[in-house]
């Protein structure tokens, strides 16, 4: 089964309902679906052969294996840092609630464990340092946090 939509709570509320029922694969939009079950039209280049482009300089999460990977360098992410960034990138520029970023992060309704969503903020803006992107967490003080682009390179999810 397939699912495209843009909105993570979305696409956790799905995962959560269609657990067992079938394999699943939730997408954000056709673009990523179509990059995800396209054929190679020959063979792959090798990484040396490729020449640089600007898409280099983009933030590219890998959900499969829990990877976030930017200027050719990569990180590993615990679950609950894939799914911060996975939700602040769905809208970039977008200002989260820590409601809205702990419902999407633990899955808790109703609760808004400002620490918990501090704290997990602070190893995953750790993490985008080492990588050297310039996407950057940026707190909106007494709101929540957004995810900002200050080099402008592209911010998109890989699946």
């Amino acid at each position: 089964m397939i699912a495209v939509t843009p909105s993570a709570a979305e696409r956790i509320r799905l995962a959560e309902r269609l657990d067992g029922v079938a394999p699943l694969l939730l997408v954000a939009d056709l673009d990523e679906l179509r990059r995800l079950i396209a054929v190679p039209s020959g063979p792959a280049p090798t990484p040396s052969a490729r020449p640089p482009s600007a898409d280099d300089d983009a933030l590219l999460i890998d959900s499969a294996r829990s990877t976030a990977r930017s200027r050719g360098r990569e990180i590993g992410l615990t679950r609950l840092e894939h799914d911060l960034l996975a939700c602040l990138t769905t809208e970039p520029i977008r200002v989260w609630s820590y409601a809205e970023l702990h419902r999407s992060v633990w899955r808790d309704e109703g609760r808004e464990r400002r620490a918990d969503v501090q704290s997990l903020v602070k190893r995953l803006r750790r993490k985008l340092h080492e990588l050297g992107t310039g996407v950057a967490i940026d707190a909106v003080r007494g709101v929540g946090f957004r995810l900002t682009d200050h080099q402008q390179p592209k911010v998109s999810g890989s699946g």
